[in-house]
């Protein structure tokens, strides 16, 4: 992961996470009910990038999430591909009601490995639990799957909100923790460098401020 050091901001973390996965399986509706608690049964399949920005707070640090929803339709791959750099973070998402979504889920994590850092935090969603009676993949089957590839594992639907919101702070929280780390580490070494600030001050990133703003001007370009 790369990091980028900026003095001037509003908040303390900046972090790009995106969503993938195959078409109509519920990722405009998980970041709706996110970020608005709002939920569109009619909704359109998203065309190109979109985003949203949501703010958290961890430990008293002020975290500014960017989230980008991915379109799924195949004939918008080659756009998107490229709004995967500097992500940090990633909901791969299926539709527990349709199996061919949760098959495509390896061709999914290989496209988000090929286009940014291996160490993205990724968090294996299985939308549309309140499905029941049309379950086609068993959550025991989303677990071995998240198991084997290293992911954490969680299903949401964005109907009934249920675990919704804890899936995006899953990402948040794991990527602020990794980070701290490094930033513990960073800092040991310039104490012993002789070249730590006398104020103490330090500020990381994980994406920086400015490259963010420009992908999102031009996604904006590409929303619907």
């Amino acid at each position: 992961m790369a990091f980028y050091s900026e003095e001037e901001k509003t908040e303390d973390y900046l972090f790009k996470i995106v969503l993938i996965g195959d078409s109509a399986v519920g990722k405009s509706n998980l970041l709706a009910r996110f970020a608005r608690d709002e939920f569109y049964p009619n909704s359109k399949s998203t065309i190109g990038v979109e985003f949203q920005t949501q703010k958290m707070e961890i430990n008293g640090k002020e975290i500014k999430a960017q989230i980008w929803d991915t379109a799924g339709q195949e004939r918008f791959r080659a756009v998107t591909s490229a709004y995967y750099r500097g992500a940090v973070g990633a909901l791969v998402v299926y539709d527990i009601s349709r199996r061919p979504t949760f098959d495509s889920i390896g061709r999914w994590l290989n496209e988000l490995h090929t286009h940014s850092d291996m160490n993205v935090v990724t968090v294996l969603v299985g939308n549309k639990c309140d499905l029941k009676d049309g379950r086609e993949v068993g959550t025991a089957e989303g677990k071995a799957l998240a198991e084997a590839q290293g992911l954490f594992f969680i299903e949401t639907s964005a109907l009934d909100s249920s675990n919704v919101t804890n899936a995006f702070q899953t990402v948040v929280k794991e990527i602020y923790s990794i980070l701290s780390r490094k930033v513990m580490i960073s800092d040991e070494h310039k104490k012993k460098d002789g070249r730590w600030m006398e104020n103490g001050r330090s500020t990381v990133v994980l994406h920086g401020k400015e490259e963010v703003e420009e992908e999102a001007k031009r996604g904006s370009c590409c929303s619907s």
